[in-house]
């Protein structure tokens, strides 16, 4: 590398492009390498060869911001699709989503054909989809069908989109038309998946190849004994695939078989911790046993896995009213309507949690804040002195103790905001 460093350095450009030439065919993937021989290119009028070395950059380092605006350079005046489709793909890198997605209209505008227009229009549209601009996405995607028959995936795309904008029939009825029209199976596996979803067994049976599918169907149309001599089958290959694990938990709750469900449904756990789907069967079993208060515990859960936090609660609190001395989910309601923002409904749980548990720090510690911030400082006083006593070391108290004794730090305008939160705002501050 010196020496073409030297020569380009000297101003020997030729010289200096013939070395890094050299170089190149040793390490054809070296990014640096190829942006020296690029810009030594463009300096000696080698513009065609600026450009293949340009685009070899963005094959090896495709988020490279000074290659894109070199080859937007190049091809400003002499190829309006690619200077917009390169100016598309720079925006969008950049993070400037609205300017990319104006290039991309303007690359397929300028294309000479509707070929030419495909890679602009996939990214638009992909971009769409990415906006949650789901009908523009639709929109292009449906000229790409019609530009782009031969490619299956479109279909897949515009069957995720039917999903979440008209429903799953309509996605079904948008990967029936390609199989139909274009004679499509591709995408057979992904049609079987949605007519489980849809309660229509029957056809995924018809059409899927997949085992496993194959067993959830056979189960959800009934037939319990077929759909378990497949998964024994494929026992061996699928031991470690958590729908494996999922269908046999299936199988034995189908067959009243609780504690062999719960086994496999601890095995499916392992390999998808992060699953809503453990805690909906669990929660299905406990229903089975009429077991309510653990019904509606995993029913909770659920809820908290799917981000539907008030569904949760009112699952949690459905649950208390079965058992009112469980200590672990007195805390968990109690932290949710914290987090919800209803911090007064939170310290009564915290009461709670503290009288099922009178050693437990995290209540002391949260009944300590709550009567503080409403400026009740013999409250705050009391609990600090029980939480003392019990854990003398704890760095809430230590953090805490001194401040608490002299009277609080929010006094006052503790009691302000407490007052405003029962009478309204017309009170002033």
């Amino acid at each position: 590398m010196n020496t073409a460093e030297q020569l380009e350095q000297s101003e020997k450009y030729e010289e200096a492009y013939a070395e890094y030439k050299k170089l190149l065919m040793h390490n054809p993937n070296d990014v640096d390498l190829l942006t020296r021989m690029a810009h030594v290119a463009l300096i000696i009028g080698k513009k065609e060869e600026a450009k293949q070395i340009y685009a070899r950059i963005l094959e090896v380092d495709p988020s490279n911001i000074m290659a894109h605006e070199q080859l937007i350079d190049i091809f400003v005046d002499e190829d309006k699709f690619k200077y917009y489709l390169l100016r598309g793909n720079m925006h969008a890198l950049q993070q400037q989503m609205s300017y990319a997605n104006n290039d991309y209209k303007k690359a397929i505008s300028h294309a000479k054909d509707a070929e030419e227009a495909l890679p602009a229009r996939y990214l638009h549209a992909s971009l769409c989809e990415g906006q949650e601009k789901y009908q523009e996405a639709i929109d292009e995607y449906l000229r790409i069908a019609d530009d782009d028959d031969k490619n299956p995936m479109v279909y897949v795309k515009l069957a995720e989109l039917y999903e979440k904008t008209e429903g799953i029939i309509s996605a079904i009825q948008t990967l029936e038309r390609g199989k139909k029209d274009n004679g499509f199976t591709e995408y057979d596996e992904v049609l079987a998946g949605l007519y489980i979803r849809n309660s229509q067994p029957e056809k995924a049976l018809a059409i899927t190849k997949n085992e496993l599918t194959k067993a959830r169907a056979l189960f959800d149309m009934g037939d319990n004994d077929r759909g378990y001599e497949v998964l024994m089958g494929v026992k061996d290959k699928c031991v470690n695939e958590s729908t494996f694990h999922s269908l046999l938990a299936q199988y034995y709750y189908q067959k009243n078989m609780f504690e062999e469900a719960f086994k496999e449904i601890d095995e499916f756990e392992k390999l998808a911790p992060n699953s809503p789907l453990i805690y909906q069967m669990r929660a299905l079993i406990y229903e089975q046993k009429e077991d309510a208060f653990n019904e509606h515990i995993n029913w909770g859960k659920y809820n908290i896995l799917r981000n539907d936090k008030d569904v949760a609660l009112n699952e949690y609190m459905t649950a208390y009213r079965f058992n009112n001395k469980d200590a672990d989910l007195i805390e968990t309601i109690a932290v949710l309507l914290e987090k919800e923002g209803d911090k007064t409904k939170a310290s009564e749980f915290y009461e709670r949690l503290y009288d099922v548990d009178n050693r437990n720090t995290l209540a002391l510690e949260k009944l300590i804040e709550f009567r503080d911030s409403i400026g009740d400082s013999y409250g705050a006083r009391e609990y600090m002195e029980k939480l003392k006593g019990l854990a003398p070391g704890n760095k809430y108290v230590e953090d805490n103790y001194e401040r608490i004794q002299n009277g609080g730090g929010n006094g006052g305008e503790g009691i302000l905001s407490f007052l405003k939160n029962i009478f309204g705002s017309k009170m002033r501050g």
